[in-house]
């Protein structure tokens, strides 16, 4: 487990690092990147050895009997999450943000409105707007400097036409894991406004030490008529390129109406990540997901301390992810000008934060699921590009 290891990503086909000058204008000759949700450490070496297994038995026929792999998932979820999952529960799709697409398209109509708590992952957003679905965009609250819900202001939104809320659960990008208390709330929500509720749990591993992620199934089993939790390997295990999520429903009437529409769209598994899951669903993978949240940790203290030393700067304290999430308010600064600090001075690339709706307006998001000492040079080139301001 070298987390230390530089790994030159550079002319390998990475969006992170090969499509950031073209998105961001920050060159990879002697740029940062740190917006893509990709991690800069190699996966569990038992995943690499079962895809070359598969690659040198030349199996890359049509994938059958999901035995092993239904069973890595439901060992994980028992072991790390103490939830026990029904085999018949689990559907395999193309990624997280296909499984979203596809309960758009399952559960709601065109012109439905679909709800999402934002600031929050843009894909939500855009498959939302690309289903014909209506967005409604309900603001977190900031409190003692970390997002809390604000479900009488949402209660207030609603209008009767929302059928489904899309929640993140870790919170992507504020780092939030979220409490039993606003977990049973957000429960609530959905039971008192009749609505679809998908749990978008793909960073419920990426828990740092001290903190603890509940499943939504284990908060309230009484909502099991309308949730639909998604989970992968995919932000754990630095895997997002095998595009391979579940889609996991105990409801049969949720279950079933589900099946139909993966029957209809003829969604089959990408045969390497079968033979990949149960390799990263495993007790390696669970000591390797052990010493990367502790890395990750203390790169965010990193991280945090730096960034909070410049002033007019302020990161969100992070209990969860990857994702750093730090407020440029402070500064004083119209977006264009600290936006630019960050790319042309320090040469960093950042995700801008009002693509992540309503509330990201003065953020920027940065990965730092990297090396550590990329993490501290990413520090001095942030204190170096607003080193006026101290």
């Amino acid at each position: 487990m070298k987390f230390d290891e530089i790994i030159d990503f550079r002319g390998k086909h990475t969006s992170k690092w090969d499509t950031m000058e073209k998105t961001l204008g920050v060159a990879p000759e002697d740029g940062l990147a740190m917006w893509v949700a990709d991690m800069e450490f190699r996966p569990p070496q038992g995943m690499v050895d079962a895809v070359k297994r598969a690659a040198d038995n030349a199996l890359f026929t049509y994938f059958g009997d999901a035995g092993d792999y239904n069973a890595s998932i439901q060992w994980w979820m028992r072991e790390r999450h103490g939830w026990a999952v029904d085999e018949k529960a689990i559907f395999t799709t193309h990624g997280l943000v296909n499984a979203v697409s596809m309960c758009l398209e399952t559960y709601t109509r065109p012109g439905d409105g679909v709800v999402i708590f934002t600031p929050v992952y843009h894909a939500f957003a855009r498959v939302i707007r690309a289903n014909d679905r209506r967005l409604v965009e309900c603001p977190l609250a900031i409190r003692d400097g970390v997002y809390q819900m604000d479900f009488d202001a949402w209660d207030a939104q609603m209008n009767g036409t929302e059928k489904m809320a899309i929640l993140c659960s870790p919170h992507n990008p504020g780092g939030r894991v979220w409490t039993r208390e606003e977990l049973q709330g957000m429960a609530d929500f959905a039971r008192r406004h009749d609505l679809i509720l998908i749990s978008d749990e793909v960073h419920h591993d990426l828990v740092y030490p001290g903190q603890k992620h509940i499943a939504m199934p284990l908060v309230d089993p009484s909502i099991a008529d309308r949730l639909i939790l998604l989970t992968a390997t995919s932000k754990t295990f630095n895997v997002a390129g095998m595009h391979c999520g579940n889609a996991i429903i105990h409801d049969e009437g949720l279950r079933a109406a589900y099946a139909k529409r993966i029957h209809q769209l003829s969604v089959s598994p990408n045969t390497l990540s079968m033979h990949m899951t149960p390799a990263l669903y495993s007790p390696e993978g669970a000591a390797w997901v052990d010493e990367l949240t502790a890395y990750l940790a203390a790169n965010q203290r990193l991280f945090l301390v730096g960034i909070n030393a410049i002033p007019g700067l302020r990161m969100m304290p992070m209990q969860a992810t990857y994702l750093a999430w730090v407020d440029f308010t402070g500064t004083g600064m119209a977006r264009e000008e600290f936006a630019a600090r960050v790319a042309k001075e320090a040469k960093i690339a950042a995700s801008p934060g009002p693509v992540f709706g309503l509330g990201g307006e003065s953020f920027l998001r940065f990965n730092i699921a990297m090396p550590r000492v990329r993490i501290a040079d990413a520090v001095e080139r942030m204190q170096r590009a607003f080193g006026d301001l101290q």
